[in-house]
């Protein structure tokens, strides 16, 4: 009499599709290492400016005791990195180890190639350098920065802290290490570097063409709905919700669309209803929707 929905069965790959799976990440993981590498020893270190983290703290010992850079920030990883096995995987522990390893090959064969004695300079193009590289490990779920993994596990633990708030704390004495080492201008570089490298690494994560997500409250919503699947050619789904003030049912109308499409989209919704009430906000990731640019 009664049947029940089955689950959509997962499709399991085969050893060869894992295989390329897994090559892909080592390559885009070896790519992005040598990407960070680039931006450090060509950009930052022979200028004096640091990164946060683990790479910073790395680099003023270098500088003191002349040690391998590559291998310090391998080696001061190791601890970080076994604190996050539980919370964050085997996988993500393996490929963080790897991306260390491919970092530390990588800086010892791009060590002594300054590109700018410009501080300015280094600072902007550093920051995007290594921005971008760190950008690229993350998306294939690997670190270089084990005080990121820490935080996150105190800020767990403790529940009155959050993880940017530890974060910033542990790179404000790390900072000022460095302005006692390198002097006070150094460290301000180095705080930009920082806060260019973050802001690269956020597009680099979410993507650059960023989506728009729009809710439209309208009497309407029929007519505008049918409009915005004709003339842009994207799905809408109706939700009903009720009114704070009227306490009447209201329908709103949600969609997806790119973020070129959003001017035409506020033209057609004010054609149909000029006083129609609308909201939009950023979708960085979409999947199982149509989201379509139209040709010209």
């Amino acid at each position: 009499m009664f049947f029940k929905k089955r689950k959509p069965e997962q499709q399991k790959k085969t050893k060869m599709q894992l295989l390329r799976f897994y090559l892909a990440k080592a390559l885009f993981i070896t790519v992005g290492a040598f990407i960070f590498a680039a931006g450090l020893e060509m950009f930052l270190l022979p200028n004096k400016i640091i990164d946060g983290g683990v790479v910073g703290i790395s680099m003023m010992i270098s500088y003191i005791t002349k040690w391998n850079l590559g291998l310090l920030i391998f080696c001061i990883n190791i601890p970080f990195v076994l604190m996050a096995l539980k919370n964050l995987g085997k996988n993500f522990v393996i490929q963080t180890f790897f991306a260390t390893a491919m970092l530390g090959i990588a800086t010892n064969i791009l060590h002594g190639r300054q590109a700018t004695e410009d501080l300015l300079l280094a600072t902007v193009f550093g920051g995007i350098i290594i921005g971008f590289g760190v950008g690229i490990i993350l998306r294939n779920n690997a670190s270089l920065d084990g005080t990121e993994m820490v935080s996150i596990n105190l800020a767990r633990k403790l529940k009155i802290i959050s993880v940017g708030e530890l974060l910033m704390f542990i790179n404000l004495f790390i900072y000022m290490g460095a302005a006692f080492l390198f002097g006070w201008d150094r460290a301000l570089y180095s705080i930009l570097t920082y806060y260019i490298a973050s802001k690269v690494i956020d597009s680099v994560l979410e993507g650059l063409d960023k989506a728009k997500s729009v809710r439209i409250f309208s009497e309407y919503y029929k007519e505008i709905g049918e409009a915005i699947m004709k003339e842009l050619n994207v799905s809408v789904t109706y939700m009903k919700g009720l009114g704070g003030y009227s306490k009447q049912e209201k329908v709103q109308t949600y969609c997806v669309v790119s973020k070129f499409e959003t001017a035409k989209l506020k033209e057609l919704v004010h054609s149909i209803d000029p006083r129609a009430f609308w909201v939009t906000e950023d979708v960085y990731e979409v999947e199982g929707v149509r989201v379509k640019k139209r040709k010209h």
